[in-house]
């Protein structure tokens, strides 16, 4: 290929992207204009009439590409050149249009208007006849495909994942766990703005088992008893700021609930099947909950930020 030819075959892609960079989103803005105002069926005339005048253009903008692309030659071929042009490189815009709806990023507006010229300039260019034309489209294509469809989605997954982390992290003297008692697990946790709440349950599935953590900012100065107790229930505050009550429960364990300041929150922690000391070591034993514990804690989907 002479440079006097590959710099037509330029010049013609080039066209092809600019025209239809300009032409396409103004359709497209058409047809959303028109579904918004009037309904989908009102979308019908726009299309119908919008269709052939971008064909038209394409055949206009192929006029002078005879030298280079053969089907640019005569008009029914040119015509048949700009159908295919047209069809091939509406794929790829639509294409563009899943991957943007999947929150792949394809930068700004602008940006985002320049590349919808890109996939007609591609389907031109396979039926430019130079080896290295097509290899540049094929070269082209294949890194819309990868990035459309595996780096780009790969990206916006992972900036989903660092932004649910970072809200889930948005009051870090919140987000305590306790180590689990012996036999339990923790089987969910719940994270809002003002607590964390975890729940442990015990491993086995065929055994019965409750106890709940909950970590929040304090109401009060100091943990204090409530002014009206439930009957059979005991509370106090000890010389350490340190809140016990505990409820009787006939032909059961007594539901024991302990509640200590814990740096500028509060914890609490309660249940029935596990005792006292049970409840004072898990009540002790709070530490930050490590990347490691909130990437398992997301992996096994048993951590929610509530609604």
């Amino acid at each position: 290929m002479t440079s006097e030819r590959r710099a037509l075959t330029a010049l013609h892609l080039l066209l092809v992207w600019l025209a239809m960079a300009a032409a396409v989103p103004v359709l497209g803005f058409g047809l959303v204009m028109s579904a918004w105002g009037d309904g989908a069926g009102a979308t019908t005339p726009v299309f119908l009439l919008g269709v052939p005048l971008l064909v038209g253009l394409l055949a206009v903008v192929g006029s002078a590409a005879g030298s280079v692309t053969p089907m640019c030659g005569p008009l029914p071929q040119r015509i048949g050149w700009a159908s295919s042009v047209f069809v091939l490189g509406t794929l790829g815009v639509l294409a563009g249009l899943h991957a943007y709806g999947e929150d792949v990023d394809l930068g700004g507006a602008g940006l985002r208007i320049a590349l919808t010229g890109v996939p007609y300039a591609v389907a031109a260019a396979f039926f430019v006849p130079s080896r290295w034309v097509r290899l540049g489209a094929v070269a082209v294509l294949a890194v819309a495909v990868a990035y459309g469809g595996f780096v780009g989605p790969a990206q916006t997954e992972q900036r989903r994942h660092e932004a649910e982390v970072a809200r889930y992290r948005e009051h870090p003297e919140l987000l305590y766990l306790g180590a689990a008692p012996t036999g339990m697990r923790v089987s969910h946790v719940e994270v809002a703005a003002a607590y964390v709440n975890a729940e442990y349950r015990p491993l086995r599935q065929d055994e019965s088992g409750y106890v709940s953590l909950t970590v929040r900012f304090p109401a009060t100065p100091a943990p204090r008893c409530p002014v009206l107790v439930e009957e059979n229930t005991t509370c106090a505050v000890d010389a350490r700021g340190e809140l016990r009550m505990v409820r009787d429960n006939p032909g059961g364990d007594p539901a024991v609930t302990l509640v200590r300041r814990h740096g500028k929150a509060e914890a609490e922690v309660a249940g029935q099947t596990l005792g006292e000391p049970g409840l004072r070591q898990l009540l002790y034993s709070l530490r930050p909950l490590s990347d490691a514990e909130l990437e398992t804690l997301m992996r096994e989907e048993k951590i929610a930020y509530a609604s």
